[in-house]
């Protein structure tokens, strides 16, 4: 049993004719039937039942087609993987990533990968978790850097360690001085800036502490919740990480007291795949116990 005969009988199974797999093949039948019969020989079983026009899998034969695709597969993702080795690992990775990840994703994964593999190039796409969970799905990024929470179905993933939210603000809305900690339940009735993706999350918290959140502005990037607080406009709350992502000498932040506010970012990639080996390189050096 070889390659070429597996690829021979996935035809045939796909086809569900002999006839039909010899003109997809190239080939005349005679020699397609004669390959069929020699599998079955050296397997010991039969794997297709013949009727008068088509040809029906056996449960052998079926056990046969799932393993030889799972064999195909591996072998062309070998093949790849040697040509990637070949090349020297070169190439352009597209990876999607959420603004909120940007400090987590420069400060040491990006330059050791880039150091490690020179010749690589990069295709950023930004969005929040839900548009690059969409782009990983559609094959235009091959690897996503995501927020919790988020539906893990279907997906790889690789996570940092857990990080608490912060509340940012301005000296002149700085309610509590000198404490570098707040407890959730001291938001209540502040203005509240928050990045859309996050509401859910923070609006649930506030109630199992007893109050709604008063939500001053909501927005789609961390980044404007920086920029509104420095403003001077309101509280911001933004994952402890993102903090950097912006110039902010104006703010000044509080960590949040809070089992429940809480979040972590994520590497994804799409189950039962394929992905080049320079996106699994780089999901891997994700690894638990880092930031």
């Amino acid at each position: 049993m070889d390659i070429r005969q597996l690829k021979y009988f996935l035809t045939i199974a796909e086809e569900g004719q002999i006839t039909s797999a010899a003109k997809k093949l190239q080939m005349a039948q005679p020699p397609l039937s004669q390959q069929l019969k020699q599998l079955e020989e050296e397997l010991g079983v039969k794997l297709v039942e013949r009727g008068p026009r088509s040809i029906h899998l056996t449960d052998a034969g079926v056990i046969l087609r799932n393993r030889a695709q799972q064999i195909l597969d591996l072998a062309d993702a070998t093949k790849r993987e040697i040509g990637d080795y070949v090349k020297g690992l070169t190439g352009t990775l597209s990876i999607g990533t959420v603004s909120s990840s940007g400090s987590v994703l420069l400060q040491n994964r990006l330059c050791e990968f880039h150091q490690t593999y020179e010749g690589v190039k990069f295709e950023i796409h930004e969005g929040n978790t839900f548009k690059i969970i969409d782009l990983l799905s559609k094959g235009i990024v091959e690897l996503g850097i995501v927020r919790t929470p988020f539906n893990p179905a279907n997906l790889e993933c690789r996570y940092t360690d857990s990080e608490p939210m912060i509340a940012v603000m301005t000296r002149e809305l700085d309610f509590k001085p000198s404490h570098a900690m707040i407890d959730l339940g001291e938001l209540e009735d502040k203005p509240l800036i928050i990045y859309r993706r996050f509401e859910q999350l923070i609006t649930d918290a506030c109630l199992e502490h007893g109050f709604e959140p008063l939500l001053f502005c909501m927005n789609d990037d961390a980044r404007t919740t920086l920029l509104w607080a420095n403003a001077g406009l309101g509280i911001g709350i933004i994952p402890k990480s993102a903090f950097g992502l912006v110039s902010s000498g104006n703010l000044l932040c509080k960590e949040i007291s809070s089992d429940t506010l809480r979040t972590r970012i994520a590497a994804i990639m799409m189950k039962g795949k394929y992905a080049s080996t320079l996106a699994t390189k780089f999901f891997e050096s994700f690894r638990p116990g880092e930031r």
